[in-house]
């Protein structure tokens, strides 16, 4: 290999492999901004303070995995609702279609854990070390007293923010306030530190530490994202046959007398971007659209006199002068899926019976022969009582009225309690011949609401003789 060959790898190795410089982005306020910190507000305000909040006696949100038991609002879970789960990951793909069709990535730049914990950090980081040129200046100036007592603050706020973090997050999981009770009194489980840990560590290394680059190179939806997009959905754009050619110029000086466009090549749409990309290049992967941007080139509009808009949500057709619309049919196909599945899920969850129950044949025998000319089929029933309050079940078969019912025991159920219960059905045997599908009703005494039906099948001996 020549030497022109080895510095040209040299040179793309160390281009490949190059440290990403740290960004710092600009404090921007606007319109876009404000929507941005309040849904960092509302979000983060319903993730640290839904697991302390009660709703019948019960948190409000609680997934007891050990229990095998779900609390939401309110509403009890159990592993017979997967379907819930199912419909929930249905709807959060149709939202992320619906969404990204519409407006790009919005969800990216207002909603993503990612973004909304980042911004969390970068305030934390500006109240203590300054906006972003003091910001620039410290990180550039030697180790003295000032740095290091910044830094050190810095730190530990985020470790602090990090570690209530991923406190809470468990708390979801492990009742909250027993959880802090634990670790007041030192006597936490593995398995509780080990998670509280392992989110603190995931929480400070993605939102402190490495913030864009999950972005830029971890998360895969700015790779697929494209195949959402077409020329009708809103994007950040820069508007090239209003803004180029670029310069700087007096407020007073006549753009078009120096063959310049509106852009005066400020720079402040990358100093606020917090990925670090200039949007004037055109649509890239690195956008999360979340307008920064857009605020701070109004703002720039402003106080040169231009009209808003040089950066703004549009779409291609729009930047093309082209006729395009907005609200097209796989926008409309999308939300009425949504609103479809949406009001479905609901609908099933508000009005859903609290009570499961099934029927299990005992396998060591076909049936029994008894005095009487009758025939006994034995079963196990496991029932479940769903709701927050206890009920006694009558059970009676719908569609046979010679069928006797013997349990072993009542069926009263206390709150939340799975009983498991032997159950014979003896039937005369004059009244059939081998499978018999019999109709069962469970119905609670103190509510005639909570009733469900399930079918179960007899058997009777066959008459060969006939």
């Amino acid at each position: 290999m020549s030497k022109e060959d080895q510095a040209g790898s040299s040179a793309a190795g160390e281009s490949l492999y190059r440290k990403e410089p740290k960004i710092y982005p600009r404090q921007v306020t606007g319109r876009f901004a404000r929507l941005r910190v309040l849904t960092v507000w509302v979000l983060l305000g319903l993730y640290y303070l839904l697991p302390w909040i009660n709703v019948a006696g019960k948190q409000s949100v609680l997934f007891d995995l050990p229990a095998r038991k779900f609390y939401i609002l309110g509403l009890t879970f159990w592993p017979q609702d997967f379907v819930y789960l199912a419909l929930l990951m249905i709807t959060a793909g149709l939202t992320l279609f619906f969404f990204t069709a519409l407006a790009g990535r919005l969800w990216c730049g207002f909603a993503c854990p990612q973004t909304v914990w980042t911004e969390v950090f970068i305030w934390i980081e500006q109240w203590v070390e300054g906006d972003r040129a003091k910001r620039i200046k410290l990180d550039k100036s030697p180790w003295n007293s000032n740095k290091i007592l910044r830094k050190s603050a810095t730190q530990f706020l985020w470790v602090v923010f990090a570690a209530w973090t991923g406190f809470t997050f468990v708390g979801f999981f492990s009742p909250i306030r027993d959880l802090g009770a634990n670790i007041m009194s030192l006597s936490l489980g593995p398995w509780e530190t080990f998670w509280i840990i392992f989110y603190s560590v995931a929480t400070y290394g993605n939102a402190g530490f490495l913030r864009e680059q999950v972005c830029k190179y971890m998360c895969p939806y700015a790779r697929f994202q494209s195949a959402m997009f077409d020329k009708d959905t809103l994007i950040i754009s820069y508007d090239t046959q209003r803004g180029d050619p670029r310069g700087g110029r007096r407020k007073n000086d006549d753009p078009k007398e120096k063959g310049l466009g509106d852009c005066i090549n400020c720079t402040l749409c990358v100093q606020v971007c917090p990925t670090g990309i200039d949007i004037r290049d055109g649509l890239q992967y690195e956008c999360i659209a979340c307008a920064a941007c857009v605020d701070v080139c109004d703002q720039v509009m402003d106080k040169m006199d231009y009209p808003r808009g040089l950066v703004r949500y549009t779409t291609e057709h729009a930047l093309m002068h082209d006729e395009g619309h907005v609200i097209r049919p796989r926008i409309m196909v999308y939300g009425l899926l949504l609103l479809v599945i949406v009001s479905g899920t609901l609908w099933s969850m508000t009005h859903r019976v609290p009570l499961r129950a099934d029927l299990i044949r005992d396998r060591n025998a076909l049936y029994r022969e008894l005095p009487g000319d009758l025939i006994e089929n034995v079963y196990t029933l496991k029932i479940t009582n769903m709701d927050d309050a206890p009920h006694q079940y009558d059970v009676k078969v719908l569609n046979n009225d010679a069928v006797e019912i013997d349990m072993s025991r009542p069926l009263l159920l206390q709150a939340e309690e799975v009983l498991g219960v032997s159950v014979r059905l003896r039937i005369p045997r004059s009244a059939g011949q081998g499978v018999q599908a019999l109709d069962i009703q469970f119905q609670a005494q103190d509510d005639p609401s909570i009733k469900i039906q399930i079918k179960a099948k007899a058997l009777l001996p066959m008459d060969f003789g006939n």
